[in-house]
């Protein structure tokens, strides 16, 4: 099956609601994967972007821990803008799907949670090799 942007999701994170402050919980079934790999992105300057890659075989979540951020997806073919600002959502991204995170407000941290650990040889960093690959 081709990877499409039509295929990805915003999940729902179990969460605890408490008068002490909410408590979300990552385990189980989740996410369709196994973490091997967990970063995450912060103090990013205004006007900055991050990632402009896609990924072979990895599948990565992506959380706004804290203020928000724009993640561009592109599959070779449509492109979508997903605002992600909201701790208790997640997008799961899938192999072959361009991303690029943009508009990060001040305070923003992004987490990703990911399927295999660090693997320069899984990374497609050039736009045109990656939709002539689509091909």
């Amino acid at each position: 099956m081709r990877a499409s942007i039509h295929n990805l999701k915003i999940l729902d994170i179990p969460k605890i609601k408490d008068p002490r402050g909410n408590l979300a919980v990552i385990e189980n079934d989740v996410i369709p994967f196994k973490m091997q790999r967990v970063y995450y992105l912060f103090d990013v300057p205004s006007g900055s972007k991050r990632g402009g890659h896609a990924h072979k075989t990895l599948s990565q979540f992506l959380i706004a821990l804290s203020g928000s951020f724009d993640v561009i997806v592109k599959d070779g073919i449509d492109e979508n803008r997903i605002t992600l600002n909201n701790p208790s959502k997640g997008l799961l991204i899938t192999p072959g799907i361009w991303r690029e995170l943009e508009n990060f407000s001040s305070g923003a941290v992004c987490l990703v949670l990911a399927s295999d650990v660090y693997n320069e040889k899984d990374y497609i960093r050039s736009y045109k090799k990656f939709t002539s690959e689509k091909k």
